[in-house]
């Protein structure tokens, strides 16, 4: 998803990144804040082996950078706003080695400590093959929770669309299981192969990460009073607020 409005000249693009399950058109929603709040462009793009993305072989952080690097514009001056994986996928891309013109990164809602239990569930969705369903809203159901966004948005949502495909009447998760498998992401060294500016932030609700947990990492943290994982769903305002020094 693409929006081009606005003044493009000498403007940052805000790179908006889904997590994991979801997918690019969870961002829908904040189009009209974008049009009114951000002067340049801003770019919301399917991870690999989400949406229409294709699968990767293997899943890494820096491998799901890569092939979002690939999509970029070298000439774009990027603030990259992610969300949970996509925010792990932000501080990749602005590693110096990447060598991309990254501004600025805004982490949301990054799980930052793993358990063996945790990574082992998720080893294990991994490893599942795809599940198949009968009808359209039991398949819309799993995606939500997949995605992490029941309760937030209904099952006839247009984002859910986007999460969903039919082949020969039957449903599917448009995202490819294997992508559960990525992994614990090494903040720390992340963080140190970043050299621009990075705000880690978390929902004040959020069951998956603390502020003790983040602040240990010496960056600044900003957390959103009565919000949960989803933040960026729930308060769009509020999260766009945390790129305003970075337009």
């Amino acid at each position: 998803m693409v929006d081009e409005s606005g003044d493009r000249d000498g403007r940052p693009v805000l790179l908006l990144l889904h997590g994991m399950g979801a997918t690019g058109e969870v961002w829908l929603p904040s189009a009209p804040l974008l049009e009114r709040r951000w002067a340049g462009r801003w770019l919301a793009p399917d991870l690999a082996g989400h949406g229409w993305s294709p699968p990767l072989p293997a899943y890494s952080f820096t491998g799901l950078a890569d092939r979002l690097a690939g999509s970029l514009a070298p000439t774009d001056r990027l603030v990259v706003l992610g969300h949970s994986l996509g925010g792990v996928v932000g501080l990749a891309l602005a590693a110096r080695t990447a060598g991309l013109p990254v501004d600025a990164v805004v982490g949301l809602g990054i799980k930052a400590v793993w358990s063996p239990g945790e990574l082992a569930k998720a080893g294990d969705l991994a490893a599942r093959p795809v599940t198949w369903f009968a009808g359209r809203d039991e398949a819309a159901r799993r995606y939500l929770r997949v995605s992490g966004l029941a309760g937030l948005l209904a099952p006839d949502h247009p984002v859910v669309e986007a999460g969903l495909r039919q082949v020969d009447g039957r449903w599917r998760l448009a995202m490819d299981p294997v992508a559960f498998g990525v992994g614990e992401p090494d903040l720390a060294a992340l963080l140190a192969a970043a050299d621009v500016p990075v705000v880690l932030a978390r929902g004040e609700n959020d069951p998956m990460v603390s502020d003790a947990q983040l602040k240990e990492f010496g960056v600044p943290v900003a957390t959103l009073p009565g919000l949960g994982h989803n933040a960026h769903v729930e308060d769009p305002e509020a999260v766009l607020a945390l790129v305003d020094p970075y337009r």
